[in-house]
């Protein structure tokens, strides 16, 4: 068994947007599975199932599809939730043994605008988060899109 790595090594990625709209829209664009359905997959995959149980302990789970049929699952469970303030989340994909973590933290810039910070943390490798950002990036640019300023 090999011993956890040093906190000063850990591999994750933390993305910065502002967003056109009050903070109790962005967040509920991250807890509404509806809402989710319209933006919570990159490029040309599409949301075909959302879950949000937004309640410590309860399940989070994105189904994408791509155009070409292809299914990518991903699922965990709340570990904090502060109402439009803060989420955490496992994020493990299916058929996969990694669980890494997701924490959204949402701050009023005005009435109108909110500074959205991403952070996906305990990644296995520099790779496996240069994806991760990609798609993340790709994912929070249709959310962006929702709230034209």
């Amino acid at each position: 068994m090999t011993a956890p790595r040093p906190l000063e090594q850990e591999i994750s990625l933390t993305l910065h947007r502002t967003i056109a709209a009050p903070i109790e829209t962005v967040y509920a664009a991250w807890t509404d599975p509806e809402m989710m359905r319209r933006w919570f997959a990159p490029g040309d995959l599409a949301v075909a199932r959302a879950v949000a149980e937004v309640e410590v302990g309860g399940t989070f789970l994105v189904e994408m599809r791509g155009t070409d049929g292809e299914r990518h699952l991903t699922r965990g469970v709340y570990r904090e939730v502060v109402p439009n303030r803060r989420l955490v989340h496992t994020w493990q994909w299916e058929g996969s043994d990694v669980e890494s973590l997701v924490t959204v933290e949402f701050e009023a810039e005005s009435a109108r605008t909110t500074q959205l910070t991403l952070t996906h943390s305990r990644f296995t490798d520099a790779e496996s988060r240069d994806r991760h950002e990609g798609g993340w990036n790709g994912c929070i640019a249709k959310l962006t899109a929702l709230f034209p300023a």
